[in-house]
């Protein structure tokens, strides 16, 4: 009903715009006139557009202009601050003087400081002198002169130049020192003509992609001002960022199949994927340069010294395609290869599980996002797959099972509903509530269950959304324990709305104008209580580096607020002994020397974030750094296999894998790296203590 309104009242917005002075509208007015209609009628929360909207939109718009303050001048926010009050009737007016204005002003500014970097790096630095650098933006003041900025712009690039210096200095210091390795010793002019000549490299590449910001990606930034304002997940997607995010929620795309990596401008294939199109025409090969690319037989483009995203764009296409690559041979031969491109799975993205022994043999899955891909038959579901993966674990006689959802962003609301139906008969697993106040819970309505065994699920910082339901369900039904640090906090759904439907026939020339991305439901626990902003806090909290900075929904830009509703009716498990659990858990942590150097780590992380200044005296740098990598270098003890512990692939895997070498070596680094973590280490201790 609610998607019938908006319909209609975008007719209704077409039919009044039908008249001469429509075709005089520029396609951002039209755009952002869409926008606001949309905004207004399907937003959880609408706002009211006047002076107090204005000055947010005007406050949020300069930091995400310049955010490190290194391109515009106090002057220049003397003369955009005008209009701090005015941007509310730009909108109801179909004005753009400010953004035009400041597109203006920054592209300006980014010409001016690309010619500045390289002035500034063609003669060495004075490295003896005492002077600091502010490295965090937020921190740092708009330059009131040029003079001013200029001088800032120095500091920068020392401090860059600095950096890699240090790195070569220490590097042949240590060259030096092994008596036994033959090297070549560089003097410092020597080593800090080429640190200033990497530097220069890297900031050339950077304003390289400055430049290539068009007025349509300007234009996206300053709609996403305003978009910010509602809370920080609504967001407009220009037509080419949408196919973007979905082919990240898919896990797939279309193309050859093959990952590839720049090197001083040139594209080079570093692997190519097995059963992928590259792979089945059997051509191209891990070494090749792929110089030009066609489509079809379509005059060749040259992609040396082209932006790597560019090219790639270039490569990519729709299934059934044909893409024509001129590469160059390890041989130094050239060939034209012909490869019909088709969907590629992105199979990091997927589901995948691993054996851990550790008294007992207890099955871990790692779930990187809740992907689901709805638009064709046989596609990757992460709860299909999360079923396959546990199937895969009982068949090898598993004991208990973690679900590992750290820095798992969520996706998929459904398939969230879905894979907590693996652990539980029927039942609630969320309760969501829509902008006029009606709440209704997605249930799970299937009575079987894949696992009834012992279940511990791994949340940190990075688990939002999908994962936090999951986790807070779980945690809810007391079906399991939740293990890690608090999570990110973001309870909001939201839903696209395709702009172009909105458009009649007529009008068709301004097409594709994107698609907006609007919060337009906040959903709760079962247990009434929202995850906004509080996340959930685990059963079992274990020390975390970033324990003392401040991380999450709460600390983005005008967030929702908390809020609760009623209860759900669910019925919860007995079978865990909780205090027992936290109490095992509390008395290894107390013991375990890993433990205490993350404990250490993050109240030295949490010192070096707040001391954001670098001294570029050289001797005083170096001796900073020194100190800096000493001190690091107790964390190594992190990085070692943990005793009493082994982790192994499902038998399933092997056998599937044994004929690709590449990607079966890749899955055994994998298992190695769990080897290494003490988190999961620690969950499948508390597997044992729950049986």
């Amino acid at each position: 009903m609610q998607r019938k309104i908006i319909i209609s009242s975008f007719i209704i917005l077409a039919l009044g715009l039908c008249s001469f002075k429509f075709f005089q509208f520029e396609k951002n007015q039209i755009l952002q006139d869409m926008l606001m209609s949309v905004l207004n009628q399907a937003h959880y929360s609408p706002l009211k557009v006047d002076d107090d909207f204005s000055e947010k939109a005007y406050n949020l718009y300069l930091k995400r202009l310049d955010i490190s303050k290194k391109f515009i001048l106090q002057s220049d926010v003397d003369i955009l601050s005008k209009y701090k009050k005015s941007i509310d009737d730009e909108i109801n007016t179909g004005s753009f003087e400010f953004y035009k204005l400041s597109a203006e002003i920054i592209s300006n500014r980014i010409k001016e400081k690309e010619n500045w970097s390289k002035e500034i790096l063609a003669t060495p630095f004075n490295y003896s002198i005492e002077e600091e650098y502010e490295t965090d933006g937020e921190k740092a003041k708009y330059s009131s002169s040029e003079d001013e900025l200029k001088s800032e712009w120095k500091k920068m690039l020392k401090y860059q130049v600095l950096s890699r210096l240090d790195e070569m200095l220490t590097g042949q210091e240590k060259a030096k020192a092994k008596k036994d390795t033959v090297f070549t010793e560089k003097t410092f002019d020597s080593l800090e003509v080429d640190a200033r000549r990497k530097t220069l490299k890297a900031n050339t590449d950077w304003f390289k992609r400055l430049n290539k910001i068009t007025s349509k990606d300007r234009f996206s930034t300053y709609i996403n001002t305003i978009t910010g304002l509602y809370d920080p997940h609504t967001e407009y997607f220009a037509p080419k960022d949408k196919k973007k995010f979905d082919q990240s929620m898919s896990g797939q795309f279309e193309g050859i199949g093959a990952r590839l990596q720049s090197k001083d401008g040139i594209l080079k294939v570093s692997e190519v994927i097995v059963g992928s199109p590259s792979f089945k025409q059997g051509e191209l090969k891990a070494g090749d340069e792929i110089h030009k690319v066609a489509q079809g037989v379509n005059e060749p483009i040259d992609i040396t010294n082209m932006d790597m995203d560019d090219a790639i764009d270039l490569i990519k296409g729709k299934k059934g395609t044909e893409v024509r690559l001129t590469v160059k041979k390890p041989d130094a031969s050239f060939k034209v290869i012909p490869i019909f491109r088709d969907i590629i799975e992105i199979d990091e993205t997927y589901a995948k599980s691993a054996i851990l022994n550790n008294k007992k043999k207890i099955g871990y899955i790692y779930l990187p996002m809740f992907y689901a891909d709805f638009t064709r038959n046989g596609a990757h579901r992460c709860s299909a797959d999360m079923k396959k993966e546990i199937e895969k674990l009982k068949s090898q006689g598993v004991e208990g099972i973690i679900i590992d959802l750290r820095d798992n962003g969520g996706g998929s609301l459904q398939e969230v509903v879905e894979m907590a139906g693996l652990f539980i008969p029927r039942g609630p697993v969320v309760q969501v509530k829509d902008k006029v106040g009606k709440v209704y819970v997605m249930e799970d309505k299937n009575s079987d269950v894949t696992w009834d065994g012992p279940l511990a699920i791994l949340v940190n910082h990075g688990s939002a959304s999908a994962s936090e339901i999951l986790a807070a369900a779980i945690q809810d039904y007391k079906r399991g324990v939740i293990i890690g640090t608090q999570s990110f906090g973001k309870g909001t759904v939201q839903s696209f709305y395709n702009l172009d439907q909105y458009l009649l026939p007529q009008f068709d020339t301004i097409r594709p104008l994107g698609e907006v991305k609007i919060t337009n439901q906040k959903f709760y626990r079962i247990n009434g209580g929202a995850t906004q902003l509080k996340g959930v806090m685990p059963d079992v909290v274990l020390p975390d580096p970033y324990a003392f900075i401040e991380v999450g929904e709460k600390e983005l830009d005008y967030p929702m607020v908390w809020d609760e509703i009623m209860k759900a009716t669910y019925n919860e498990y007995t079978a865990i002994n909780y205090p027992k659990v936290k109490k095992g858990s509390a008395e290894r942590i107390k013991s375990s020397t890993a433990f205490k150097l993350i404990e250490t780590e993050s109240k030295e992380l949490k010192a070096k974030k707040d001391d954001t200044r670098y001294n570029l005296n050289i001797d005083k740098y170096r001796a900073e750094q020194k100190q800096l990598r000493e001190q690091y270098k107790k964390y190594d003890e992190l990085k070692v296999n943990i005793k009493n512990f082994s982790v192994e692939l499902p038998n399933y895997d092997r056998e599937v894998l044994k004929n690709d070498t590449t990607k079966l070596n890749r899955e055994i680094k994998w298992t190695g790296n769990i080897q290494k973590d003490n988190y999961i280490f620690e969950a499948s201790n508390i597997i044992n203590d729950m049986k």
